[in-house]
């Protein structure tokens, strides 16, 4: 058996996993772990006690039994978790984006998430100039951006008036995205913030938070003109809010983390017989 530590990130839930227990099939454990807690990955960290701060290498493994380069709501939750096994403030990630610094207080934890990547090869998306503003798979007002992993975020009147799973995987999945992309929808909330609904590929539905998508909301704004400057923004998706800061070129994402239980899994889950 394997114990774990489930954490949420304003309403996106982890299962958090010490990558120095032995997990033969990482892929076939998530999948069971997600299926059966209702989380939406599973983060398996190395943690590196010796450096000050202290460092972990991150692993996200989703439900499909992919792995994810980023998650911002992923690496608060592990930096929370870091923090509090080795009684620390500030955390290094070593994730598949690059390194992360955490700052981990009573209530919330801040990552930075890197700089944003609008150039089609970093997105990827199949185009010879950014994707910023374009009609594409019955959305008319779609960006592409990388931050950490490729969203396609579409600015819409209101999220509420959009059925994002059906309208969804037409986006996620297009020929423009050789990788496919997470889809966020994004609106104005009269207060100078957004809100947003993302569907998140890997999971393959809606969650009820998206740190990533949070950032590229932010990135597209800014880029469409729909910001002033480097300014801080709130973005809201379901689970709760987020806080998205760009100035002096490092963007921090910002929000609470909860630790909602702890348990034990199966190293080897059985996998379901085939239909």
């Amino acid at each position: 058996m394997i114990r774990y530590d489930q954490y949420h990130g304003t309403g996106n839930d982890f299962a958090i996993v010490d990558a120095a227990h032995y997990v033969p099939d990482r892929a076939a454990f998530a999948e069971h772990a997600c299926a059966e807690l209702g989380v939406d990955g599973v983060l398996f960290l190395a943690v590196e006690a010796q450096y000050t701060p202290p460092r972990a290498v991150m692993t996200l493994v989703q439900p499909d039994g992919s792995t994810a380069a980023m998650c911002g709501n992923g690496a608060r939750c592990a930096a929370r978790w870091v923090a509090e096994r080795e009684d620390a403030d500030t955390v290094m990630l070593d994730t598949q984006a690059g390194t992360r610094r955490a700052e981990v207080d009573d209530e919330t934890v801040t990552v930075e998430m890197g700089a944003p990547e609008f150039d089609p090869g970093s997105v990827p998306v199949d185009s010879e100039a950014p994707v910023v503003g374009a009609s594409l798979a019955g959305f008319e007002d779609v960006t592409a951006v990388n931050t950490g992993v490729p969203h396609a975020v579409a600015f819409v009147d209101d999220v509420d008036s959009v059925a994002l799973d059906a309208d969804a995987p037409a986006l996620r999945h297009h020929d423009a995205f050789p990788e496919g992309a997470n889809v966020t929808v994004a609106s104005r909330d009269g207060s100078g913030g957004f809100r947003q609904r993302t569907f998140e590929r890997g999971v393959e539905g809606e969650t009820q938070s998206c740190g990533t998508g949070a950032v590229a909301v932010a990135a597209a704004a800014a880029r469409r003109g729909l910001l002033d400057g480097e300014t801080a923004v709130t973005v809201e998706p379901p689970g709760g809010a987020l806080r998205v800061d760009p100035s002096g070129g490092r963007t921090r994402l910002t929000g609470p983390t909860v630790h909602e239980s702890s348990g034990e899994l199966p190293a080897r889950p059985r996998r379901a017989p085939d239909a």
